[in-house]
């Protein structure tokens, strides 16, 4: 079995592959049962595991174990950390280990950059990106692979940190810092945000004609990015509907203000990418797509990553 860092992560997980990759998971399909929460009482508080399994009707078999463990802020060290286990189909024997954390980050950024791939007009060329974390490069970059960004615009609650991405970006794109959050959206004709918010961020007011908006963070019912106008003047489209049902915020709050309805989301993204379900509607439209994250999309990642591993050992 092969170890896979990080870095081997980051260097052999291309963009172009992982969303194309995601592309055919989502339309062939997989067994993903509904992730496993198991609390863990531990000496300095309560921490949480958290197990992700898919697999091919025929092939490849993986899951992923996270651990949640929030009091590490008190001491300096991340509070999320995983490993990915894949196996192959066959006899379900063990192939890889894989950093967990860079594997979900890089397939989370592909996941959106592949909806906007269906849904944002093509002619996208300025890029707002709400929140400075570990995603917010990783957005940059696949929704730059998919379209024609030229114009970059970062908002975060540290402007050092959101200064530190634009001067990284700087010499691929037109970067800026904004200050102003409603004068932003209304430049831009993606808005990805990638926060950990539990107030909305982003008003459906600010939208303007053509804009298609992406909610990354607010992966928990009690997380929110949005407000329910957003989703009120938008064509809303999620991952998957037992995600979106589950653990999505920012229509689960829309829902309990009585602004939305379940019945009014256009299509989970394996509907809009086989065709079943048409995606936007016309250049105009508002789209907007909430992910909350799925094992596929986990499982399609270190698919795509192992096979290319494999490849190179060949050549070499």
């Amino acid at each position: 079995m092969q170890v896979v860092s990080s870095a081997d992560v980051a260097r052999y997980l291309s963009w172009k592959g992982v969303i194309s990759r995601l592309h055919h998971t989502f339309v062939k399909g997989v067994e993903s049962p509904p992730r496993h929460h198991h609390a863990m009482y531990r000496p300095d508080g309560e921490a949480t595991m958290l197990l992700m399994p898919a697999w091919e009707s025929a092939g490849y078999i993986g899951v992923k174990m996270v651990n949640v463990f929030p009091q590490n802020a008190d001491h300096g060290i991340p509070a999320i950390s995983g490993l990915y286990l894949l196996s192959e189909g066959q006899h379900g024997q063990p192939l890889a280990c894989i950093d967990g954390s860079e594997l979900t980050r890089r397939r989370t950024a592909a996941a959106s950059a592949l909806a906007a791939q269906a849904l944002a007009v093509e002619s996208a060329e300025t890029l707002l990106v709400v929140g400075t974390g570990k995603l917010a490069p990783m957005v940059i970059e696949a929704h730059a692979s998919v379209r024609p960004i030229k114009r970059v615009l970062i908002w975060g609650r540290n402007p050092s940190k959101a200064a530190a991405i634009a001067h990284e970006y700087a010499d691929r794109f037109e970067t800026h810092v904004v200050e102003e959050l409603a004068a932003a959206v209304g430049e831009a004709d993606i808005v990805s945000c990638v926060t950990l918010s539990t107030q909305p961020l982003i008003k459906g007011e600010w939208l303007t004609p053509g804009t298609h908006l992406d909610l990354i963070g607010a992966f928990r019912p009690l997380m929110r990015e949005s407000d329910a106008e957003c989703l009120r003047r938008a064509e809303v489209f999620v991952d998957t509907y037992a995600g979106a049902k589950g653990e999505a915020g920012d229509i689960l709050q829309a829902i309990e203000e009585g602004a939305f309805h379940f019945d009014d989301i256009q299509a989970e993204l394996a509907e809009v990418l086989s065709g079943a379900k048409p995606g936007r509607s016309d250049k105009e439209a508002i789209t907007l797509f909430k992910s909350v994250g799925a094992s596929l999309e986990d499982l399609a990642a270190a698919i795509e990553l192992w096979e290319t591993l494999t490849s190179h050992r060949v050549e070499g």
